[in-house]
């Protein structure tokens, strides 16, 4: 991680985030099933989420029954999330594509960490979620009763 203030998002937020998007790009996508994307786009279509994967080594193949997009703009239609599974390096230019793609929601999984990109993510007014795994967050949320 590249910061080192804590980080601390309240059950709601997070709750609030989860139950209002329905299309997620998730960015770093692997179609190695072993992978952590993998398994977490593989839990979150079982969860009802329309996850699109983004992954320019990938582009054009079908992953999961869905089209693998190169970039986020190749995308094509709305998307409420990007789920980013990559080194916080790589934060800044995708951040800068969520905006351009005006996402609500900018997600870092676990460990990911970009401070400044965050700030301007939310300079755009997009909600910013940093080392955190949507899945176990949905997981968590459930097994307290959310």
């Amino acid at each position: 991680m590249s910061e080192s203030a804590p980080l601390v998002y309240s059950d709601a937020k997070l709750r609030g985030i989860l139950s209002s998007v329905k299309t997620i790009a998730l960015v770093g996508a692997s179609a190695n099933e072993t992978r952590p994307s993998h398994k977490v786009m593989t839990y979150l279509q079982g969860k009802g989420y329309r996850v699109i994967p983004v992954n320019p080594g990938l582009a054009g193949q079908t992953l999961l029954g869905e089209t693998v997009a190169g970039s986020l703009a190749e995308i094509g239609l709305p998307v409420d999330m990007v789920d980013i599974f990559r080194a916080s390096d790589a934060v800044p230019g995708i951040v800068d594509e969520a905006i351009a793609i005006k996402a609500r929601v900018v997600w870092m999984q676990l460990d990911v960490r970009h401070d400044e990109a965050a700030r301007r993510a939310g300079a755009a007014g997009i909600e910013v979620i940093m080392d955190r795994c949507p899945k176990i967050e949905l997981e968590r949320l459930s097994a307290a009763g959310a």
